[in-house]
């Protein structure tokens, strides 16, 4: 297959404001031997897209093609015969033509070259759409809820922004497990969104005590696990819902961070305190830097992680007990990541579930 020599890319010339985001022509990506060729059709939008644009997060180089996660359809195939021979490269059946979800860092450009490794095939049945809305929030809540804490049947589990994308999966996954679920949103049309996915107790945060709210809901004992992906804004509030022997398990700072506790902090109720590191593995495309893993999510290291909770997600999606919801398509412009990115950053704003970037036609 003939590719074109150039193609276009949403990129950052440095850290900044939303002004910084740009459309600009690049290499086409020189593809390593270990590496699958994707070209991308649809482009998930993530909350760690405005971390790596404002700087919380090192950018070793500019410009930086900026996404973490696309979903599209394979051009070619590694070249390396190891790779072709190894056992978990043949379990995921890669074809040419075949629709992939991809995790990595530089995923908003037209064609992308990534390691086997950060592509997964989705099922022939699932549009395009859904699979880049999928890979991020789903990896995320499979592991986050078996190894950050284990949910469990009768277990009582709280969810801050329980009506975004993020949120509406751990709700449904925390519920296949048995569990209550007590989640906070901005709205009623939200509030009954969530609802329509399991949540039992939902909290406008707008209008109600968040604490005491859930204290009432829980006779005063507190909650199991609370999953918070807001950060600095519902932090410390997070100690007072927990139980004697919770869980906090800190998985975002859409607020911004935290400021430092100390750990006398969770002696009072010997609570437990987890920040998972990020559920993606940041590779950079080569017409940006060298084309390197640059970390490696705690939980999604061995193959046979990758393939354990790949599967999970599959079988989550085949299922319908994950259902993606898609709640905003935007342009593939600067502009339209712009738009984007401040629609994911406003509190109390419209998202309600996964937004996205329309790269290309399939």
């Amino acid at each position: 297959m003939a590719f074109p020599s150039t193609i276009q890319a949403i990129t950052i010339p440095k850290t900044g404001g939303l002004e910084v985001i740009e459309k600009t022509s690049l290499p086409f990506p020189q593809q390593k031997p270990d590496e699958v060729i994707v070209k991308i059709v649809y482009g998930g939008v993530n909350t760690i897209d405005t971390y790596f644009r404002k700087g919380l997060y090192p950018v070793p180089s500019f410009p930086l093609v900026v996404g973490v996660e696309a979903a599209g359809i394979i051009v070619a195939l590694p070249t390396d015969e190891s790779v072709l021979n190894d056992k978990w490269y043949q379990l995921r059946e890669y074809k040419v033509g075949g629709k992939v979800a991809v995790s990595g860092l530089g995923a908003f450009a037209e064609y992308v070259s990534y390691p086997w490794k950060s592509v997964f095939p989705m099922p022939d049945e699932l549009s395009l759409e859904v699979a880049a809305g999928t890979l991020s929030h789903a990896l995320t809540v499979v592991t986050t809820m078996t190894e950050s804490y284990d949910v469990k049947k009768d277990d009582i589990i709280f969810i801050h922004t329980v009506a975004g994308g993020l949120g509406l999966l751990y709700t449904a996954y925390a519920k296949s497990r048995g569990a209550t679920v007590i989640g906070t949103t901005s709205t009623p049309e939200k509030a009954e969104l969530a609802k329509s996915y399991g949540a039992d107790h939902v909290i406008l945060y707008t209008q109600e005590d968040t604490v005491k709210r859930t204290l009432e809901i829980t006779n005063g004992e507190g909650v199991h696990a609370v999953f918070d992906g807001v950060g600095k804004d519902t932090f410390l509030a997070d100690f007072d819902i927990l139980r004697r022997k919770g869980t906090l398990v800190l998985i975002g700072n859409a607020s911004g961070p935290p400021d430092p506790i100390s750990p006398q902090k969770l002696s009072a109720k010997n609570l437990k305190l987890l920040r998972p590191r990020q559920v993606l593995i940041f590779t950079y495309l080569r017409c940006t830097v060298p084309n390197d893993v640059f970390s490696v999510y705690g939980y999604i290291v061995t193959p046979e992680e990758a393939h354990h909770y790949s599967q999970e997600v599959s079988n989550a999606l085949k299922s319908g007990l994950f259902k993606i919801r898609i709640c905003s398509v935007y342009p593939f412009t600067a502009e339209g990541v712009q738009e984007a990115q401040r629609e994911i950053t406003t509190p109390g704003g419209k998202l309600a579930g996964k937004i996205l970037i329309k790269i290309a036609d399939a």
